[in-house]
């Protein structure tokens, strides 16, 4: 499979809320909710001017009163966008690892106490919510981002003594499962609960016609690293957000 496949899965199974295609550039818009959500995706083909297209596309976040913010990955259109950015002040931040698996190579889970429901519940939605510690005001968003969902959807939940310690979202589209959100509660990390929850979701994916599957981990989470590389994730490309106005990482 070609990788910028990749980005296109991506873009539709962590939908925005609003979507506007300019010049063959995709901006997205989710009221502030993740910078994925929220950014504009220079994946296609540009012809008009590059100062005129940039300045359009900050004015229109700024009247949203989002910091503009690109996504930089190996397709950018133009290919020196990220050096033009980079010169105009936007900062570097949230440098990121695009890893890949073969299912062929994954192994049994020796845990079974998961529950994957193909609909987002109220229970997934609060047990993500706290212990992800998303806010109120992100909550609303989220769930609406979620329903936006078209492919096949995998809401998944680990218990541990009758309580749920970790959860995620898997997306199946074109024979690759994409892992969103996987979170663990964090009195109960570094004890194989993650990988656990992992493997059966990975299982339910390669049981509903996956044959591959794909994650973004942000480059400076060693341990979250360290668990994909254990599964057998590898890199294939990295990415990372300029933004205007931000501290760089």
């Amino acid at each position: 499979m070609d990788i910028k496949w990749i980005e296109e899965l991506s873009l539709n199974n962590w939908p925005s809320l609003s979507t506007l295609l300019y010049d063959g550039w995709i901006l997205r818009f989710a009221d502030g909710y993740t910078k994925r959500a929220n950014s504009i995706n220079p994946l296609h083909y540009s012809t008009c001017d590059l100062n005129t297209k940039i300045e359009h596309c900050e004015s229109l976040y700024s009247v949203h009163q989002l910091q503009p913010t690109f996504k930089i990955t190996p397709f950018v259109q133009p290919l020196d966008l990220d050096h033009v950015l980079e010169q105009k002040g936007y900062s570097l931040v949230d440098l990121t690892s695009v890893q890949t698996l073969n299912l062929h190579h994954i192994i049994e889970p020796l845990l079974n106490s998961v529950i994957i429901e193909d609909q987002m519940s109220t229970e997934w939605i609060e047990n993500y919510c706290r212990l992800n510690r998303v806010i109120d005001k992100h909550k609303d968003i989220m769930e609406r981002m979620l329903s936006n969902i078209k492919t096949k959807k995998g809401f998944v939940s680990l218990y541990f003594e009758d309580q749920v310690i970790a959860c995620g979202l898997g997306v199946i589209e074109r024979e690759y499962i994409g892992l969103y959100d996987i979170v663990t509660d964090a009195h109960f990390r570094n004890r194989g609960f993650g990988e656990q929850m992992i493997l059966n979701l990975l299982k339910w994916g390669r049981e509903n016609g996956a044959t591959h599957s794909y994650l973004a981990v942000v480059a400076h989470n060693e341990p979250a690293l360290r668990l994909y590389s254990k599964l057998g994730y590898s890199e294939v490309y990295k990415y990372w957000y300029r933004v205007k106005n931000a501290v760089s990482c």
